[in-house]
């Protein structure tokens, strides 16, 4: 969990701005949900292994006491470790107020208690965007334009999309002598590929499954072809039309959340050690809350990976000092005014003995000009701008 410094907060807010700006303009709605869930919901055997990694929250007062006495669970409570479990929840809850099919962005932190390193921390932000209610291929579509659409308005114009289907995976694994109930492990040990290698993933099916799986395994993953998108993601690329270019079928994707039942994504960018994004349909959650099924698809931008990749840039107006002498203060205000009506952004500053060391740390937050209001400024027209530095 880190602090962030004026300028870091002005580059993490201008590039979610302008994502949601993206997304709002292909009719997807703005919802906000809390950061705490029901244990009982975000444990429920969905979220894979992030549900290993879940901030607890202890009951409270008297319950807390009673669950004490009786060695029951002291925690009912934990923070959200994604935004798809909460909007599952408050679609089931609001569903009636909602249009049939459902556009909806989510931004915000979630959490996970996982040891930190280099692009994953304990609390970070995500911004998603997901349809509910619409079982046609259009859903995918829109939501992988959308995403490029997205990243290419932040400056991304180079990431690349692996796309895969969960059936796919299961008849694949199926196919190298696996049965259904073990596919779930399989997929634990697939899913290792970019970390240890064909090699090392076929060793360790190996190791669980027998010789023959391994030696399958080894022909299988050693003849992929990413080439030949499969017949039941053709529609993907056919709908995406010039964008499908930034597509890559990938039979070994796997996406570690246990609710996803159809195709699934993952983001990737040459310069991100890890996914900047991902997501997949996961048509039978909503009805786990809501009583009855209803088929949806969502995907997920990683702020704090893709905010890396984006240089820093100076603010869109001029960001100028008006340093005040002595007495000054109701002229200065005045003044201040006038700039920010003409879309500049003014900061007043009482001249200090130390003007050159003030204006120095000033530049270092993006401040480019500065003028001096004594006495004899009385309006904008008194002012003499220089550069700082």
């Amino acid at each position: 969990m880190r602090d962030f410094l004026p300028q870091d907060k002005i580059k993490r807010e201008r590039l979610i701005a302008t994502v949601v700006d993206s997304y709002t303009a292909r009719g997807f709605q703005q919802i906000e949900t809390p950061v705490l869930e029901d244990l009982d919901r975000l444990t429920s055997g969905q979220g894979g292994d992030n549900e290993k990694l879940v901030f607890k929250v202890q009951k409270r007062g008297e319950e807390f006491t009673q669950a004490q006495e009786a060695g029951e669970e002291l925690a009912d409570l934990g923070l959200r470790f994604d935004l798809t479990v909460p909007l599952t929840r408050f679609y089931a809850s609001n569903h009636a107020k909602l249009p049939r099919v459902f556009k909806a962005i989510q931004t915000g932190p979630v959490f996970r208690a996982e040891r930190p390193q280099k692009g994953r921390y304990r609390q970070f932000i995500q911004c998603d965007i997901d349809i509910i209610g619409d079982d046609s291929i259009l859903a995918e579509l829109e939501l992988l334009s959308a995403s490029l659409s997205a990243l290419a308005a932040i400056g991304i114009t180079d990431a690349t999309i692996r796309v895969n289907h969960r059936e796919l995976l299961r008849s694949n694994i199926q196919a190298l002598g696996i049965s259904p109930s073990d596919a779930l492990s399989a997929m634990i040990t697939i899913d290792k590929l970019d970390k240890v290698g064909i090699e090392g993933v076929a060793k360790e099916l190996g190791e669980k499954f027998g010789e023959a799986v391994q030696k399958a395994a080894q022909d299988w993953l050693s003849a992929i072809d990413a080439s030949d998108v499969p017949e039941l993601l053709k529609p993907i690329w056919q709908g995406l039309g010039d964008q499908a270019s930034s597509l890559r079928f990938d039979p070994t994707l796997v996406r570690g959340m246990g609710y996803y039942t159809g195709s699934i994504f993952e983001i990737e960018h040459p310069e991100s050690g890890s996914s900047i994004g991902g997501g997949g349909r996961y048509d039978g959650m909503v009805g786990k809350w809501l009583g009855t099924d209803a088929p949806a698809v969502g995907i997920s931008l990683g702020i704090e990976r893709i905010v890396d990749l984006i240089p820093d840039q100076q603010s869109s107006g001029e960001s100028v000092v008006l340093v005040l002498e002595a007495n000054t203060e109701a002229r200065g205000l005045a003044i201040q005014q006038q700039l920010i009506k003409s879309g500049q952004q003014v900061r007043l500053e009482i001249r200090p003995k130390n003007l050159k060391a003030l204006l120095e740390q000033l530049a270092e937050s993006g401040y480019q000009q500065f003028a001096i209001v004594d006495e004899s400024v009385s309006d904008l027209s008194g002012l003499d701008f220089k550069q700082i530095g």
